[in-house]
This record gives structure tokens, C-alpha cells and sequence, in this order.
């Protein structure tokens, strides 16, 4: 299993033929620098496809995750990446509606 301590949605969306070597310098472009056990992730234009780059502190791991119907649901704000938190990743990854996931689905009023 790789360890992810942090994850972060890059909101631009991304072309999904990029290997890892592309992929590395766009994270060191939107975010600054890769950290280990750090996860980046990025969808294309339509948030049917998305690639997931994680620096494990030795390497780098490259997921895709492709959908047949469907889009991610992407975020979309003034700011090139969000922080998410891994929960909100693993619901995202499965198609959910990671915004729900956590203290931002909280129910505060009945």
C-alpha cells in the first residue's frame, strides 16, 4: 500500500496523455514541489479520466482511473489547487461526491 499523508486537486484540468515525467513537472508547476507521500491529482477537460501522482519518497507512482459513464465530480475555484483530505481522495476515485465526505457534509441544523 504507498502512504498518503496529504492530497491536492489541481482545478486546471490536465492532458491525460501525459507520463510520469510530465506529469511531475506540472505538479512542480501548480504546486511548487512534489512532497513525499504527497498525492496530486489531476482530471482532463471533461472529469471522465483522472491521474493520481504520488512521490512515495523513493519514486513516483502514476494511477489513471478512466470512467464509461459519467464525470468526476471536479471543483472548480479561483485558486490553481485545493487541499483535500484522503477520505475526500478515495471518494473521489470511486465517482462520489467527495465534498460531502468529512466536516463539509456536516449537518448543523435540523
Amino acid at each position: 500500500m504507498i502512504r498518503i499523508d496529504a492530497a491536492w486537486l489541481a482545478v486546471e484540468p490536465m492532458d491525460m496523455r501525459a507520463g510520469p515525467d510530465t506529469a511531475l513537472a506540472r505538479v512542480v508547476a501548480v504546486f511548487g514541489a512534489a512532497q513525499p507521500h504527497h498525492a496530486y491529482v489531476f482530471a482532463n477537460a471533461r472529469a471522465t479520466r483522472m491521474k493520481v501522482l504520488v512521490h512515495d519518497g523513493v519514486g513516483l507512482w502514476l494511477a489513471a482511473r478512466r470512467l464509461h459513464a459519467g464525470k468526476f465530480n471536479w471543483a472548480s475555484s479561483p485558486q490553481p489547487s485545493l487541499p483535500i483530505s484522503t477520505t475526500q481522495l478515495g471518494a473521489l476515485v470511486l465517482g462520489l461526491p467527495w465534498q460531502r465526505v468529512g466536516h463539509t457534509g456536516a449537518i448543523t441544523l435540523v
